[in-house]
């Protein structure tokens, strides 16, 4: 996936945003507010940081050299995937879902149900 799959791919997520809130170069994808998803645009080969849970997270550091703690985030929930090819499309698209559906989950029921 390229970056600009990889955008394509998460702002099509019900009631997902994007902005670039802390600089020019690292592109920003919420729900409800919350942030799900960061992109550095600059980077080549691009990275991308995705919310996990924290079981999931270890396997996927020990499963692929690519994905490592999230980088400036919580390294319990964040990993942060050198997109290189290595990791498969549908992988970083269940990836991505993964860290939507638990953004998601945390918001108030009466958000959650205004993104359907």
């Amino acid at each position: 996936m390229n970056i600009e799959t990889l955008r394509e791919y998460c702002i099509a997520r019900p009631g997902a945003t994007e902005s670039f809130p802390f600089d020019e170069v690292t592109l920003v994808f919420k729900v409800g507010n919350k942030i799900f998803a960061l992109m550095d645009t600059e980077s080549r080969p691009s990275t991308l940081a995705l919310k996990c849970d924290p079981e999931r997270a270890v396997q996927l550091r020990e499963e692929y050299t690519t994905v490592v703690p999230g980088y400036h985030l919580n390294k319990k929930h964040w990993n942060t995937i050198t997109v290189d090819g290595s990791v498969p499309s549908s992988e970083l698209q269940a990836w991505i879902d993964h860290s939507y559906q638990l953004v998601r989950k945390s918001l108030p029921r009466a958000v959650r149900d205004s993104l359907t």
